[in-house]
């Protein structure tokens, strides 16, 4: 009998041990509550767990000896199981461009406020996103062309533990999750390839094709068909049965953007880089705003160019970049706050025209340029060197479409900008560059000789003159049907001897870049009539 009652109990300890064994090995699958001052096995089971666990359940897992009185400060294990589970939402906190919300068999627009529940499909299109709110705080974020489903939204207990499982069928989400203290996976996203479950991290799941990728920025997440977690900085990639985890790319170099953008449409470039960068991802928000994606872009070179920007307001804003290898994988992001400072918008130049040669004999140009509705003064600047350090007319406020500008001759550069009916001025414009230069000289005098039944005109030659244009007519102001015009590259014309009368003749001169000079002065030329007609009186004389 006492050989009995020793072997019951070491039975006893065994399966003990084996029970414990088995708790221990289902630790990660329970929740560990704190116990607070008046606490009972009894009131806790009321309030957290689901029918038909009792109190007597808690007992035995934990072993309180005594249910009505618990030591405050220590903790209590549940399992996940037992709890009591309810309904949740979540709310859209920023909604842009076309999001569209499905729900049963009805699509509307999701606007930011909305409330979403267990099986609402939300689609966005391209330059569109999404944010989403979770009962613990916990955020996601849904980028330009993705599908993701809301497949489970529960709360557990008493409302303090949320159960949330996503479905991304195409495009992306990305998630930031609230650490969960008592390390249970009620946080799970679900692929076409793989399913994630996570316990309070940063990560961001992409799917197209075939493939998905994951990437942890901080935390761990697991991966079905992995032992171990995938750690902050590693990526995976997920093909079929296939896993592969590797280190994401670093952060791209962001320190040479400018702080301030004042063109549209866009225009932002980096550093090319890092090492293994085969595209980049660009990303634009409210500035320090993580919630609120504004523009998004996948580009083969370190520079992004966005026309939508036209859309936002002159504000604050954080630019994010990361660097995509060949596997597809996106690195760690760079962040650069950026102030687009862009309006109002500077005219448009209309002359002169970019890297021109203005000759003139005032030593003046004539400017012109459109006008902005909104801002219609223009602020006008000329210097003599391209950073405008050297500014010799700078003219605050201009109310017409130009202006004629007296300048010594020389190399020039010049730039406008728009002026609001208050006084602020707006960004310049690209800077242009001209030349302002006396016109060629007018030809010499010509020398005409008469050579048989031609007339030769001859002239002195002048640097810088590749062609020369004359103009004959029988009247001095040039008008007329019978007014010729010849052109030469040399100094001189040869032209057929005209009749006996009296002619003017007018030359000037042009240069390579087909600028004229002012017409020379007016030459008359008398060609002689034959002299038997100075004979024909005096042979009529007896006829007479």
């Amino acid at each position: 009998m006492k050989a009995l009652r020793v072997w019951l109990a070491m039975m006893g300890l065994l399966l003990a041990a084996a029970a414990a064994h088995a708790q221990g090995e289902a630790a990660d699958a329970d929740w560990r509550y704190r116990i607070q001052p008046g606490d009972t096995l009894i009131t806790l089971t009321d309030a957290w767990l689901a029918p038909p666990r009792t109190w007597r359940d808690l007992q035995k897992l934990n072993r309180v000896p005594d249910p009505l009185r618990l030591m405050p400060g220590s903790s209590l294990r549940m399992p996940v199981a037992w709890l009591r589970r309810e309904a949740s939402v979540a709310e859209a906190v920023f909604a842009r461009g076309q999001v569209t919300r499905q729900r049963d068999a009805a699509t509307d627009a999701l606007t930011a406020g909305a409330t979403l529940q267990s099986g609402d499909r939300i689609r966005t299109g391209a330059q569109s996103s999404a944010s989403l709110r979770f009962a613990d705080g916990s955020r996601l974020l849904i980028p330009p062309d993705s599908d993701v489903t809301l497949e489970q939204l529960l709360v557990l207990g008493r409302g303090a533990i949320p159960a949330v499982r996503i479905g991304v069928q195409q495009g992306g989400a990305d998630s930031r999750v609230t650490p969960n203290a008592q390390r249970v996976p009620l946080y799970e996203v679900r692929t076409p390839h793989v399913n994630l479950g996570v316990r309070g991290t940063e990560f961001r799941v992409q799917t197209a094709g075939a493939q998905s990728r994951m990437q942890v920025l901080s935390g761990a997440v697991h991966a079905d068909g992995l032992g171990a977690d995938v750690a902050t900085g590693q990526g995976l990639l997920a093909e079929g049965a296939a896993r592969s985890v590797a280190a994401l790319l670093p952060a791209p170099d962001l320190s040479g953007l400018a702080a301030v953008a004042e063109r549209l449409p866009l225009h932002l470039a980096w550093v090319g880089g890092p090492t293994g960068a085969a595209t980049w991802r660009a990303q634009l928000y409210v500035r320090g705003d993580f919630d609120r994606l504004l523009l998004d872009d996948v580009v083969g070179e370190p520079a992004t160019t966005w026309a939508e920007a036209r859309d936002l307001a002159d504000g604050d804003y954080t630019l994010r970049v990361r660097a995509i290898d060949a596997r597809g994988q996106e690195g760690v992001a760079a962040d650069k706050d950026i102030r687009l400072q862009a309006r109002p918008e500077p005219p448009f130049i209309q002359a002169p025209p970019p890297n021109a040669v203005v000759y003139s004999a005032s030593s003046s140009v004539i400017m012109a340029w459109t006008r902005n509705t909104q801002a219609p003064r223009v602020r006008l600047q000329v210097a003599r060197d391209a950073t405008f350090r050297d500014v010799v007319r700078d003219s605050p406020a201009l109310s017409d479409n130009g202006a004629q500008v007296e300048l010594p001759y020389g190399d020039y550069h010049w730039r406008i900008a728009s002026v609001e009916a208050g006084g602020r001025v707006g960004p310049f414009s690209d800077a242009q560059s001209f030349v302002l230069a006396p016109p060629p000289p007018a030809p010499p005098p010509a020398e005409p000789e008469v050579d048989g039944d031609q007339l030769k005109l001859r002239w002195r030659a002048d640097p810088g003159v590749v062609r020369y244009e004359l103009e004959w007519a029988k009247n001095e102001a040039f008008e007329g049907a019978d007014v010729q015009r010849f052109s030469t590259d040399k100094a001189e014309l040869a032209m057929p001897k005209p009749s006996a009368g009296k002619y003017f003749l007018r030359a000037r001169a042009f240069n390579a870049a087909g600028a004229p000079s002012p017409w020379g002065q007016t030459q008359m030329i008398e060609q002689p009539y034959p002299r038997w007609l100075w004979l024909l009186p005096l042979l009529l004389v007896p006829l007479l």
